[in-house]
């Protein structure tokens, strides 16, 4: 009985200990912050890495993939954080990961793990892996020259080859432009996502050695148009190059503006001692006609398509150094124009090149306009804006440039146009991007889906794209997926690209010549894999007028205006 009893006082006395454990425990559990979900997570990773301290990134990245060793982006970061923490063999094994798995650009990664053996020491295995990351197409040749990362390997002949640093300061003028020609014609091979599509591999090599041989014969112009033909046969638009005395269409060129409208090419503005020829029409340079200038300039516009070099070739016209490359002037700095005045009178006037800097000051053919400035010239220069036609409850919003104003980002811009949209009596409103030459296809979103979400105003007959040549690249992504997304109706002229095409723009430079130019290594599908469409075709085709140009009025607008919704005009 005894012996019972001391059991059963044991057994009560071991229950009431468990329990007073258990109570224990949870009361522990309640003080304890529950663990971070994988999102807070890579919150906190982002964070650290924002202020550089990248030791406690690594151990968040750590924890991160291995929760969720799936995801590509996750071991990037790690791999980075590693890289900068100077742990690099084990930045090495998270970049094989990321690799592995695709995340971003892949040559990235590969960049990534050169740059680790080279701070390993490890010479052979860092070439390898440079060799292999440009071979993918490695976009920052200028960073493969001065990265930190990359030093232990600078005094090997092999980096000189790979990064492009030989001293072209000590060549003759051939071979320095025949190291430019192998260098470009390098860096189109190993950048572009597919050179060979419109050209063939030995075309192009056939291409190159008859250029080479050619070199000692040809005056610098002529080697000049030599690289932008090769340009332009990679057959796409954003694959181009232009000569080191042309960074851009304004410097050293004849100081005239020129537009090519339905009736011809004119003189839309000149500089002020030349005011006497605007407004005139261009009939010929030198002994050629526009016509012809025009055809010899196609060989050396890179292009999607037959609208673009409509708004290139104009601009490229007035470049006598250009020209005289192509065999139609004799002269590298002037030119003779033919013209015919507003008075039917036909004359010849001589330009000389110059850099110009700016042309809003000179004086321009609608000055005597009796009608105020239309809307698509009043403010080009501004990223986005839009104003409110109250008589016509029209909203029209001029974008420019896919691209954002610190001023006012594009979201914020997105918010307050669709607020007012919505806020106020608005029954059409009107997108213009014909002078949008692109940007950043990313920053197109806000306005893409704003209008996808906006009932009031996303219904045909009350949404209006007005798109023209200069309508491309990250500008025709957008009125793709305008096009795609929504109810608009086009109007204007083609766009200067494809709903899809091959674009980016991946920057080369020639160390020799100084020419600049760029290459594409990116497909844009914007619309349906299916979509073999040239350009987009507005509905109402509302091609520029000089007549109109000269008045003040917009044909584009003028067709928006018009236009009634077939039941409505069956009234």
């Amino acid at each position: 009985m005894r012996f019972r009893f001391v059991l059963l006082v044991i057994l009560l006395l071991s229950l009431l200990m468990v329990s007073d454990r258990s109570a224990a425990g949870i009361a522990n559990s309640a003080q304890d912050p529950p663990p971070a979900s994988l999102p807070e997570l890579v919150k906190q990773a982002e964070a650290k890495m924002a202020v550089q301290e990248w030791a406690a990134a690594v151990t968040i990245w750590e924890q991160i993939v291995a929760a969720n060793p799936t995801m590509p982006r996750f071991w990037d970061q790690l791999g980075r954080s590693r890289l900068i923490a100077k742990d690099y063999r084990k930045a090495i094994t998270a970049f094989e990961m990321s690799l592995e798995l695709g995340a971003g650009y892949s040559h990235n990664a590969a960049y990534n793990i050169a740059c680790s053996y080279a701070q390993l020491g490890e010479k052979e295995q860092a070439f390898k892996w440079l060799e292999q990351a440009l071979e993918m197409g490695y976009r920052n040749l200028q960073l493969v020259r001065t990265d930190a990362d990359l030093k232990s390997l600078r005094d090997d002949p092999r980096f000189t080859r790979l990064a492009a640093l030989d001293d072209v300061s000590k060549m003759s003028r051939d071979a320095g432009w025949r190291y430019d020609l192998g260098l470009l014609a390098r860096e189109i091979k190993r950048i572009h996502i597919d050179p060979f599509r419109k050209i063939s591999k030995d075309e192009f090599e056939s291409y190159i050695k008859k250029l080479n041989d050619d070199i000692p014969k040809l005056t610098d112009p002529q080697i000049e148009v030599g690289f932008m033909k090769l340009m332009r046969m990679i057959g796409d638009g954003h694959t181009l190059i232009r000569p080191a005395s042309s960074p851009s269409p304004d410097r050293n060129v004849v100081p005239v503006e020129l537009y090519l409208f339905t009736e011809g090419l004119f003189i839309t503005a000149a500089a002020p001692k030349h005011s006497d020829i605007v407004g005139s029409q261009l009939l010929r340079i030198g002994d050629h006609t526009v016509e012809r200038v025009m055809e010899v300039l196609d060989q050396v516009i890179s292009r999607d398509n037959k609208m673009w070099p409509k708004s290139v070739g104009p601009m490229m016209m007035r470049n006598p150094r250009l020209l005289n490359g192509l065999g139609l002037i004799p002269d590298v700095d002037k030119m003779v124009i033919t013209i015919r005045d507003g008075e039917g009178k036909t004359r010849f006037v001589t330009l000389v090149a110059e850099s110009v800097n700016s042309a809003d000051d000179w004086p321009n053919a609608r000055q005597s306009a009796a009608a105020q400035v239309p809307f698509y010239l009043k403010n080009r220069k501004a990223y986005y804006w839009f104003d409110y036609l109250a008589d016509s409850k029209m909203v029209y919003f001029q974008y420019n440039a896919v691209a954002q104003d610190d001023k006012e980002p594009l979201p914020k811009f997105c918010e307050r146009l669709f607020k007012f949209i919505n806020d106020n009596p608005v029954e059409r409103l009107v997108i213009d991007m014909r002078w949008n030459g692109g940007g950043n296809n990313f920053f197109n979103r806000p306005i893409v889906h704003g209008l996808i979400r906006n009932d009031k105003i996303n219904q045909r007959g009350k949404l209006f794209v007005i798109v023209g040549r200069q309508t491309f690249s990250a500008a025709m992504c957008g009125a793709t997926e305008i096009e795609r997304h929504t109810r608009a109706i086009f109007v204007g002229e083609p766009t200067g690209s494809s709903p899809n095409f091959v674009g980016e723009t991946i920057m080369v430079n020639l160390p020799y010549s100084k020419m600049r130019g760029s290459i594409s290594d990116l497909y844009w599908q914007n619309s349906v894999a299916m979509d073999y469409r040239v350009w987009i075709a507005p509905l109402l085709y509302a091609p520029p007028s000089f007549e109109l140009y000269r008045a003040n009025r917009d044909p584009a607008m003028e067709a928006i205006m018009a236009y009634r919704q077939p039941e409505e005009a069956m009234k």
